[in-house]
């Protein structure tokens, strides 16, 4: 068998890596369980303002340095979580539902967000350099994994959390 050099080292490994890493400490290490359910809600949800980055993957795209199905569809989508995320930092509904509604969206779109990228990557990896470079790098190798891993954690939370805990 022939090894390929036409294609970067892909860091999306790396992304699944360190989700299963995060998710196995969660589940096996009671010190980080507690630790992680220390956290405030809101901290947790403040996390997601980082997917304001859509904006960028816009800009890129007019560029021409990102293809339209990650950095418009993926772009709008992140506007909209981070968006509502602050909404709900500002507002602090009393319904857990709202919370729900709003992890749930967030989640599917990032896992749309990673699926797309993760396709258009291997169809043509050229593509997807964009994210193969600083600071974007940082995206499938930390922020990624980091958005998957508390949209999980809140889920458990909103699940397992007495109702009348303060959200």
């Amino acid at each position: 068998m022939q090894v390929r050099h036409d294609r970067p080292i892909s860091p999306y490994g790396f992304r699944k890596f360190r989700e299963e890493r995060l998710l196995t400490a969660y589940r096996f290490s009671k010190e980080f369980r507690l630790w992680i359910s220390s956290i405030p809600l809101t901290w947790l949800i403040s996390v997601h303002s980082v997917r304001f980055v859509g904006f960028y993957f816009l800009w890129l795209y007019e560029q021409r340095q990102l293809p339209f199905a990650f950095a418009v569809l993926g772009g709008w989508g992140d506007i909209a979580v981070a968006t509502l995320a602050l909404v709900l930092l500002v507002l602090r509904p009393s319904s857990r539902a709202i919370y729900h509604v709003w992890n749930t969206i967030g989640f599917i779109d990032i896992f749309f967000v990673v699926i797309t990228a993760t396709s258009l990557a291997f169809a043509d990896s050229a593509s997807m350099t964009a994210l193969l470079r600083l600071p974007l790098s940082l995206l499938p190798t930390f922020v990624v994994p980091l958005v998957i891993f508390t949209h999980v954690v809140i889920f458990l939370r909103l699940k397992n959390d007495r109702p009348n805990v303060a959200l």
